[in-house]
C-alpha cells in the first residue's frame, strides 16, 4: 500500500485541495494495513476508549458522509447514520463487532462518493444542508476535511506505534 502522491506544487486550487485530501485519506488505509482484528479494535489510549484504529476509520467514514452528503449536498438524515441510533455522542465509533477490512472498504467507498459528489461543484458553492448557522463553501469543507483527516491520521500514527512499534509512512509501505 503506497500513499497517493502529493499534488503538484503549482496545481490549480481545486486540484491542490482534493489532492491533499486524497493524500491524507490514503494514509488511513496504510496505517491500518497488517493489523490483526484484535489490534485494529484494541484501545491503547486509556482516556479515550473508543479511539482504536477501527473506531477512527469509522469516525472518518461518517465525517465524509456528514460533510459531503449531508452538508454539501443537503441529503437528509433518514436514520441511516449511527448518530440517530442511541444518542451516544460517538456512536459512529462503536464498531467492536465490525471487521477492519469492512470499515476500510466502507471508508474508501465513502471517499469515492464524496469526490463524485463534488466533481462538478464550484469551490464557492454553498452547502445545502447546514447545522453550522451560516452556510459553508465547498472550499471551507475541503479545508476542514483535510484538517480532520490529517488530525486523525496523526492519531492513527501514534496508536500504530503503541500497538506494534511501526512508525512513519515509508516503513509501513515497505512491510505492506
Amino acid at each position: 500500500m503506497t500513499a497517493v502522491p502529493r499534488p503538484a506544487l503549482s496545481a490549480p486550487e481545486r486540484e491542490q485541495l482534493i489532492g491533499w485530501l486524497d493524500h491524507q485519506r490514503s494514509f488511513v488505509r496504510m496505517k491500518c494495513t497488517g493489523l490483526s482484528e484484535e489490534d485494529a479494535h484494541r484501545n491503547v489510549v486509556p482516556t479515550s476508549p473508543l479511539m482504536t484504529p477501527a473506531g477512527l476509520v469509522a469516525h472518518l467514514r461518517w465525517n465524509e458522509y456528514g460533510w459531503f452528503q449531508q452538508s454539501v449536498l443537503g441529503v437528509p438524515d433518514t436514520g441511516q447514520t449511527p448518530w440517530t441510533e442511541d444518542g451516544h455522542p460517538d456512536a459512529e465509533m462503536l464498531v467492536d463487532d465490525v471487521p477492519i477490512a469492512q470499515l476500510l472498504d466502507e471508508y474508501d467507498a465513502e471517499c469515492a462518493r464524496s469526490n463524485a459528489a463534488i466533481a462538478d461543484l464550484s469551490l464557492d458553492a454553498l452547502e445545502k444542508g447546514t447545522g453550522q448557522g451560516e452556510p459553508a463553501s465547498l472550499r471551507y469543507v475541503l479545508c476542514h476535511m483535510i484538517e480532520e483527516t490529517a488530525r486523525h491520521v496523526g492519531h492513527l500514527d501514534i496508536i500504530r506505534e503503541l500497538i506494534d512499534g511501526r512508525t512513519g509512512y515509508t516503513k509501513l509501505e515497505e512491510t505492506a
